[in-house]
């Protein structure tokens, strides 16, 4: 391999896969062309190209043949996540199907608290939906959260042969019954040569999580607890998939790996996972990362000093932690899709007046 120029190229070079946290189109191309081999989808995404007005001409289309609102987010989500997957294919190809996937992520609705939707049939709609929207797809990964009800479909969704993206992990526990699931489901399968999985678990929001609600943790360990949370799953992630030889990898996707505090450096938590596995990154820390001249090796495998580690281990109770961490996250999830079915009756109203409704 050829000495690395840009910093994003030695991110690369150091082992890590370079995913992108959007399916803008422009932002894919130019990410593709710093190294990316991946991209994720969110309702956030979406609706702010809508906003930008870039698909009123494809909203024109949708509303002229009679679809509702709902039904034209699901469109406008689905051309973009191909769009994606087609500058993507050839890395899925060139890898026998262990890189080059763009996760497409079902309808945050169901976790919508004020819907009262039971356990039991957010977990019949998972399965219903990810076989729906993966179908015909060589390289979309379908991603399912971290809830009770999302845990639920897992094992059936992988026995399917859905290639999975378990998302909103934040603690052992949830990586540990996510990973169980899929494993399971993997043992139904005609053959595993083409099962693949990741699990993405979240890094700043534990940092976050922390300045908030544990005061008493030192400057010396605050900002730290996302990154050994998340390197201790990567261990056992590593530990666990090892010894089944499988064709593909099972790996971590580090999410959430843009810094929420103004005085840490943009490249904090790239330079943190460095060396291993998945990065999905947001298009503004790619950008100033590329932006920064700092090249990188790996890191994935270091840990913070032991007092850090005593620290984060007498004062942080994780179960309290997953459990405010999955309401905001819940909410994060649910509410960025109201939002995308408010904007799209916004531009229903402006641009087909006629058919507003």
């Amino acid at each position: 391999m050829s000495k690395p120029e840009t910093p994003l190229q030695s991110l690369v070079a150091a082992g890590t896969k370079l995913w992108l946290d959007s399916v803008d189109p422009d932002e894919i191309a130019r990410n593709r062309a710093w190294g990316a081999t991946g991209a994720t989808s969110n309702p956030i995404i979406v609706g702010d190209i809508i906003k930008q007005g870039r698909y009123d001409d494809q909203i024109v289309r949708l509303l002229e043949q009679g679809l509702d609102d709902d039904a034209i987010a699901w469109q406008l989500t689905d051309d973009l996540v191909r769009q994606a997957q087609e500058v993507f294919l050839p890395v899925w190809e060139a890898t026998d199907g262990d890189d080059g996937y763009v996760s497409f992520e079902l309808d945050p609705l169901l976790e919508d608290p004020a819907r009262h939707v039971s356990d039991a049939e957010k977990t019949r709609r998972y399965i219903e939906l990810g076989k729906r929207w993966s179908q015909g797809h060589k390289n979309r990964m379908i991603k399912v959260p971290a809830t009770h009800g999302g845990l639920g479909a897992l094992e059936e969704l992988a026995a399917a042969g859905v290639t999975l993206n378990v998302t909103l992990i934040f603690s052992e526990r949830q990586f540990r019954y996510a990973r169980s699931a899929i494993y399971m489901g993997s043992l139904r399968r005609p053959s595993r040569k083409h099962f693949k999985s990741v699990y993405s678990i979240f890094v700043s929001r534990l940092d976050v999580y922390t300045e908030k609600h544990v005061p008493q943790l030192p400057p010396r360990s605050q900002g730290q607890v996302g990154i050994v949370n998340a390197k201790r799953i990567w261990r056992e992630n590593q530990e666990f998939w090892a010894d089944h030889h499988l064709h593909l990898k099972q790996e971590m996707i580090f999410a959430s790996t843009g810094t929420k505090k103004p005085s840490d450096p943009p490249w904090k938590y790239v330079e943190a996972f460095a060396g291993s596995d998945i990065e999905t990154n947001p298009p503004a820390t790619n950008l100033a990362v590329q932006e920064s001249g700092r090249f990188f090796q790996r890191h994935v495998d270091q840990m913070p000093p032991t007092e850090v580690l005593c620290d984060i281990d007498m004062l942080v109770d994780v179960q309290q932690m997953e459990r405010v961490l999955m309401d905001e996250g819940i909410k994060k999830f649910a509410d960025p899709q109201k939002t995308l079915l408010a904007q799209i009756a916004e531009k229903r109203r402006q641009l087909h007046p006629a058919g507003a409704r």
